[in-house]
């Protein structure tokens, strides 16, 4: 016997009829999102309010001065477009600023990565007197640029400096270190190597520490011997750190100034970009318009180094 189903027998819900909405409720989510959106306002309103005070209206109304003609406190300007950008990376001091730019990174960032690595893997060893070891190394990192420039200075003076006894010793002569452009540059090289040597050393032992020693004797017994752990073991569990460091180093080497401001005020060899925006616009040139420009390269320069790191170079970071 078959059975019928009639529409009577059957309610089936509509499916054009929305769904009820408690009144209630939709005003108390209502006043929440408004206390919520008051409390943004009230905590976070004061530092946005500051950051676009002092960062984001100054690089907009930097980046308006670098199309300008402008000599350091004249009354009038000049609009000269790109003219700027285009003296900037075409004339040849710009090139000698990218050269000494580009050296002066690589050199300092390679160096107080590699010998901080090598003074971590020493010093995180039980040794006697590792706590004030650290600490000596540590503490150039901190100290004022301004003094140690001023100490390194007269390190490096050719006639009465410590450096001076050094090659004498050897039997060689001191170099004219504040007079030959190359020298110059090595100079300052060596000296902010050795100031950012102990920072480097301090992260990369917290990064050894954090290595278990399950795996490093795991690989002990399979036969690894210390180079082969280092490089198949530890170096790639302290990929997190190198690519912090990497960045860290990076831009700060890219913007140091004291030191160099400090032992070649000049710029004798020694002409970074941060350091060419000084002197072109509080030095002789008095060019403020042309040392806008540059800053504004200079600042898009560390954006785009910073984005090819964290696009490429964090892919070879192990987290875990």
């Amino acid at each position: 016997m078959s059975r019928v189903i009639t529409e009577e027998a059957v309610q089936l819900p509509s499916v054009d009829a929305p769904p009820s909405v408690d009144p209630a409720r939709k005003r108390e989510r209502r006043i929440k999102k408004s206390r919520n959106f008051f409390y943004f306002l009230a905590f976070a309103g004061p530092n946005i309010a500051l950051i676009l005070a002092f960062v984001y209206y100054p690089l907009a109304m930097n980046m308006y001065y670098s199309t300008l003609d402008w000599r350091l406190g004249a009354k009038t300007a000049k609009p000269v477009g790109l003219a700027n950008y285009i003296e900037f990376f075409t004339s040849p001091q710009g090139t000698e600023v990218w050269r000494v730019t580009i050296i002066f990174t690589v050199t300092t960032v390679v160096g107080s990565m590699v010998l901080g690595l090598l003074m971590a893997l020493v010093l995180n060893r039980k040794l006697p007197g590792r706590t004030l070891v650290r600490t000596s190394l540590f503490s150039p990192y901190v100290l004022s640029g301004v003094g140690i420039g001023l100490v390194w200075s007269f390190i490096f003076d050719p006639r009465l400096g410590v450096m001076r006894y050094v090659f004498e010793f050897f039997g060689g002569k001191s170099p004219e270190w504040f007079l030959d452009p190359d020298m110059s540059l090595l100079m300052v090289i060596l000296v902010y190597i050795w100031k950012n040597l102990g920072f480097c050393a301090v992260i990369f032992i917290s990064g050894l520490q954090s290595i278990p020693d399950d795996l490093l004797e795991a690989a002990a017994i399979d036969g690894a011997g210390p180079i082969r752990r280092f490089f198949k073991v530890v170096l790639p569990l302290l990929s997190p750190t190198v690519f912090f460091l990497l960045i860290s180093t990076t831009l700060s080497s890219m913007q140091a100034f004291d030191i160099l401001r400090i032992m070649t005020p000049t710029g004798n060899g020694t002409n970074t970009i941060i350091f060419e925006i000084y002197l072109q616009s509080f030095g002789a040139y008095q060019r403020a318009g042309y040392a806008a420009a540059i800053s504004v390269i200079l600042f898009f320069t560390l954006f785009i180094i910073t984005a090819i790191q964290i696009r490429f170079v964090e892919r070879k970071v192990h987290y875990s």
